[in-house]
């Protein structure tokens, strides 16, 4: 059986949140369509997919939780050293 494309995009702002949040989730179309959305605003996209496993579990909106830290920080590093590049 082949997996289903997702896509969860985050928002995180150090000045205002206290960890990342889920702000959209989908399969599919929406996930197309978030990675297409996201790449039209110059975001960054990573694929990781345990990652996207373990937050499309979450609902939108809801802040991830501390399990979830470590790898979501490793990918933001990953999305700020892009940007300074």
């Amino acid at each position: 059986m082949q997996r289903a494309e997702r896509a969860v995009a985050l928002r995180y702002d150090a000045q205002k949140d206290l960890a990342p949040r889920v702000v959209a989730k989908g399969a599919e179309e929406v996930a197309k369509a978030i990675v297409r959305t996201a790449e039209g605003h110059r975001v960054p996209v990573v694929e990781q997919t345990e990652l996207v496993d373990a937050l499309f579990a979450l609902e939108v909106d809801q802040v991830i939780p501390p399990e979830l830290y470590q790898a979501v920080a490793e990918i933001l590093a990953y999305i700020y050293r892009f940007r300074r590049a």
